[in-house]
């Protein structure tokens, strides 16, 4: 069994993987729109999961100013996903996209970074049992709500 951190990691690398896998498409002219896709609906759950499951109690366990920063970024990734969602769903060659996707990469390489040493890092202990074992099931087979946004979009 994985520690939570590591469950969350593993999202982070499976959404990486898949923006990595569309920007490398964007070079050889055949972005693979579907992944892109996919990854982007992934990371707005991964989001959603993280703003309504792990970091109430965090805030709550001492971690408040480093959730505050979190939340913040959230906002910034997410206004940036919602330019680049529609260009990405109407073909993926709108010329703007690849400025996007870098910015894009850029904030969530910086975001996982802390949030992985600093967020990540004391779920496992701040967390109570039941708190881990919600949060465990929604990444089993959870759904964001329908229209929900992140706090700080």
């Amino acid at each position: 069994m994985t520690t939570l951190a590591e469950a969350l990691e593993k999202e982070h690398q499976d959404i990486d993987a898949g923006v990595e896998a569309f920007r490398a498409g964007l070079d050889g002219g055949t972005p693979p729109v579907d992944t892109m896709l996919r990854a982007l609906a992934a990371h707005r759950r991964h989001i959603y999961l993280e703003e309504t499951l792990l970091f109430p109690p965090l805030r709550s366990g001492g971690l408040f100013a480093a959730v505050l920063v979190m939340l913040r970024e959230h906002g910034e990734m997410w206004t940036l996903m919602d330019e680049l969602e529609p260009l990405v769903a109407a073909g993926g060659t709108d010329p703007a996209i690849p400025d996007l996707c870098a910015r894009f990469v850029a904030l969530i390489e910086a975001h996982n970074l802390k949030e992985e040493a600093t967020i990540y890092a004391q779920a496992d202990e701040i967390l109570s049992a039941p708190a881990t074992a919600e949060l465990r099931a929604f990444m089993e087979s959870g759904t964001m709500p329908e229209g929900w946004i992140c706090e700080k979009a």
